[in-house]
């Protein structure tokens, strides 16, 4: 079992930074690949980021590349995502997962494939 809580959400300018963080409860987080997602109002959840379990693999949506950049911290048991020049696009609730698996494959992006979720933290950004 592993418990997400998202933390670092807000309300920032356009091409401001947030920086999104998700702290994970018990001691198996290093056997779980991890994930952020998000969700517009009246949209569908869709793929931001994922790191591997060692985090020496990241996969990122092309609407975020080059913008946001997720990294993980095992001994912290946190995942973290830095978002930065953000658009009005970006405004959603963003929610980090767990995935065990080994390796981040192209299931990565489907949010059926996760095992956890977390509650999700709001990133509004105004024009």
């Amino acid at each position: 079992q592993v418990q997400l809580v998202e933390s670092g959400g807000g309300l920032v300018q356009t091409g401001g930074s947030l920086r999104l963080s998700c702290a994970a409860s018990g001691r198996t987080f290093s056997m779980y690949a991890m994930g952020w997602f998000r969700q517009a109002p009246g949209k569908e959840r869709e793929f931001v980021a994922a790191i591997s379990r060692s985090g020496g693999s990241t996969n990122y949506a092309d609407s975020v590349k080059g913008r946001f950049t997720i990294s993980r911290d095992n001994a912290k048991n946190t995942v973290a995502l830095q978002m930065n020049s953000l658009e009005p696009e970006d405004t959603a609730v963003y929610y980090c997962a767990a995935y065990r698996s080994i390796t981040i494959g192209p299931l990565i992006v489907y949010p059926a494939a996760y095992d956890y979720w977390g509650q999700g933290t709001q990133v509004t950004v105004s024009s």
